[in-house]
C-alpha cells in the first residue's frame, strides 16, 4: 500500500519536478496544493503589509484573486493528466493564506504521510510559495518532507 503524498505547486519548474518525483514513489494518492497568499508581505516591516498601507489588509482586487485561483486550477489540471498517465488517484486543493501554514495544516488534518516539494517559488503564480516555504514546512511538519532540488 502506498502513501498519501501532498505536493505544493506554485508554477515553478522545481515544483513540477517535485510532482514528477512524487509519481515515482509508492503512492496511493497524490494531492496537489496551491496556497495563494492574499497579503503583500514586506520582509523589512513586522506584520502583513498591503498596497493600501494598512497592516493585515488584503493586497489585491477580487479579480486578482480570481485570476490566481484560475491559474492554480489550470496548473492542477496539467498535473492531473500526469497522474492519470501513471494511474495514480489525484486530488486538487487551492487555499488562501500563508503557504507554510496552509501546507502543514492541510497535511496534518488530511492523513498525509509525506510532503514532496521543490526548493523555491516562482513568479508564475505570484505570491504563492516563497523561498523560505520549504524550510518552514520542513521544520513544522510532523510527517516526512522530501525537498527536490
Amino acid at each position: 500500500m502506498g502513501e498519501h503524498i501532498l505536493v505544493p505547486l506554485d508554477g515553478s519548474s522545481k515544483a513540477a519536478e517535485a510532482f514528477d518525483y512524487a509519481l515515482t514513489l509508492p503512492v496511493e494518492r497524490i494531492i496537489a496544493i496551491t496556497v495563494i497568499n492574499p497579503f503583500d508581505i514586506d520582509p523589512l516591516t513586522p506584520g502583513y503589509q498591503s498596497p493600501l498601507g494598512k497592516a493585515g489588509m488584503p493586497a489585491f482586487s477580487q479579480e486578482w484573486y480570481q485570476k490566481e485561483w484560475d491559474n492554480a486550477k489550470e496548473l492542477h489540471e496539467e498535473m492531473r493528466k500526469k497522474a492519470d498517465e501513471h494511474d495514480v488517484p489525484f486530488e486538487s486543493v487551492v487555499k488562501m493564506g500563508s503557504a507554510p501554514k496552509g501546507i502543514v495544516t492541510y497535511a496534518t488534518k488530511n492523513e498525509i504521510n509525506h510532503i514532496v516539494m521543490g526548493t523555491h517559488g516562482s513568479e508564475d503564480i505570484s505570491n504563492v510559495l516563497f523561498g523560505s516555504v520549504a524550510e518552514k514546512v520542513t521544520h513544522r511538519a510532523p510527517m516526512s518532507v522530501t525537498i527536490v532540488r
